[in-house]
């Protein structure tokens, strides 16, 4: 027995999609330099959001120590692995001053998200105070 297949299928031909790649490809470099301080806000917020949860830790750890603490461990503050181990974050995290009534913590952005050569950094205190240091 003999199958014939005489039914023609409609498709685009190999120029038809490569015309229809290069033309997106335009768009998008069009609109991606439009885009990039939308995409470094949206990065930044993780520091935001590791930063306050930083300092609930510290405001609890001092509330039964009477100190803050410059030990990730001792406050169970967990660093998220960043991209270059392996992670999702885009920041590295420190402890850069902690005393019996002040502390200060920093995020660094581990890579530049604008490609302007300037990395991004966020600091809290004790007073709650999130305050963007350099602006990328």
């Amino acid at each position: 027995m003999k199958l014939k297949l005489s039914k023609k299928v409609d498709a685009y031909n190999l120029q038809e999609l490569l015309v229809v790649l290069v033309i997106i490809g335009i768009l998008i470099l069009i609109a991606l330099p439009s885009l990039m301080p939308q995409i470094s806000k949206a990065k930044s917020i993780e520091a935001k959001v590791q930063l306050n949860h930083l300092y609930g830790l510290q405001k609890s750890y001092f509330y039964l120590h009477s100190k803050y603490s410059n030990d990730f461990n001792e406050v169970d503050f967990i660093i998220p692995k960043n991209i270059n181990q392996g992670g999702t974050a885009y920041y590295s995290y420190e402890i850069i001053e902690a005393s019996n009534n002040s502390f200060k913590a920093r995020a660094t952005a581990i890579s530049d998200f604008d490609g302007d050569g300037t990395f991004n950094i966020w600091e809290v205190d004790q007073d709650k105070n999130l305050k963007e240091i350099v602006k990328d």
